[in-house]
């Protein structure tokens, strides 16, 4: 979890008029200094990234945030401006989050993936800062962005690159439930407390992964939901035990309390199997842990069986036909870059 929230979900401020408390505001700092600020903090409480503004020293904005147990959320109201998520970003990124955006007020232009979305108030967005992606502003424009976990997300829906950059629109009943949902804990977020928080925060995942899968995914939801909790439960356990050598799919299935025939027909839902799944997973974390700027000394092989490889030759053979090159050709272009 990013460091501003970690600070904010132990450390209550004062709160202002507004329900999430603020934590900057381009009112208290010089106009000379204003636009660097803004791009210093907002990079905190959204992801890193470059900025400006045609408002330039006149540029105004504020940042509120809070959290709910590991899911950050902030609001930001700002002057037009130009947000750029560039590779150099990218590369310097150090977590590992999705952000899931609602357009309170005004709008604005996303563009990631090769798409290009116009927001529309109370419509939701789903952004992957694994990739480059741009914001284009509008002016008096207002917006809530909560940081997900990767893992928590993708648990429910699968690989998140296909959802980027289109519109929930908040026409359809599901969509108007989650978008209302992401207002109400935004403003009740800091009073929560633990244990109910965690509860909270996956009660909003599973409303907002229900939201986009309904908007985006073409037919109806083909999964009840005692298949649903299965399914999330086999990938719970697969994610905690990514790590261990042993996990196959017969050890994964009976972890989860199912067969593996049970567990192949849940994943056949999304177009994949147990062991796939499983080896997907751990190719995807090898290669987050390979491209990651402070794991830039670690041997390949050592990335490798930490995430419960055994066999080297066998590894790079798997990470070169997931990824389409080899697991130490995607390390230069990171040094070189920084």
């Amino acid at each position: 979890m990013n460091d501003l929230f970690a600070s904010l979900a132990t450390d209550k401020t004062e709160e202002d008029d507004r329900p999430m408390p603020v934590v900057f505001s381009t009112g208290s700092v010089h106009a000379r200094d204003r636009l660097d600020y803004w791009r210093s903090e907002a990079s905190k409480a959204f992801v890193e990234h470059e900025f400006d503004s045609p408002a330039g020293r006149s540029f105004r904005g504020i940042i509120r945030a809070t959290a709910i147990a590991k899911m950050g959320i902030a609001s930001f109201d700002s002057d037009a401006a130009t947000v750029d998520h560039t590779m150099r970003c990218v590369r310097r990124a150090t977590g590992d989050d999705v952000m899931i955006c609602r357009q309170i007020t005004g709008g604005a232009v996303l563009q990631q993936d090769g798409r290009a979305l116009k927001t529309q108030i109370g419509d939701l967005w789903l952004i992957d800062p694994r990739r480059p992606f741009s914001i284009d502003i509008r002016p008096d424009s207002s917006s809530i962005s909560i940081r997900v976990s990767r893992q928590e997300i993708e648990a429910r829906l699968g690989d998140v690159s296909g959802f980027t950059a289109q519109s929930i629109r908040s026409e359809k009943a599901t969509v108007a439930l989650a978008s209302g949902f992401v207002d109400l804990i935004a403003r009740q977020g800091g009073s929560i407390d633990e244990p109910a928080a965690t509860k909270v925060m996956q009660q909003a995942i599973d409303l907002l992964a229900l939201a986009i899968k309904a908007e985006l995914t073409e037919g109806p939801l083909t999964l009840a939901s005692p298949r649903s909790v299965t399914l999330l439960r086999l990938k719970a356990v697969i994610e905690e035990r990514l790590r261990d050598p042993g996990l196959k799919p017969a050890t994964a299935a009976a972890a989860a309390g199912i067969s593996i025939r049970y567990a192949n027909a849940l994943l056949a839902e999304e177009g994949t199997s147990l062991e796939r799944h499983i080896m997907n997973r751990r190719l995807e974390n090898c290669r987050r842990d390979l491209m990651a700027p402070a794991q830039a000394t670690r041997m390949v092989s050592d990335v490798a069986y930490a995430w419960g490889f055994s066999d080297l030759s066998h590894f790079t053979r798997r990470f070169k036909a997931r990824f389409g090159c080899s697991p130490g050709q995607i390390r230069p272009q990171i040094t070189q870059a920084s």
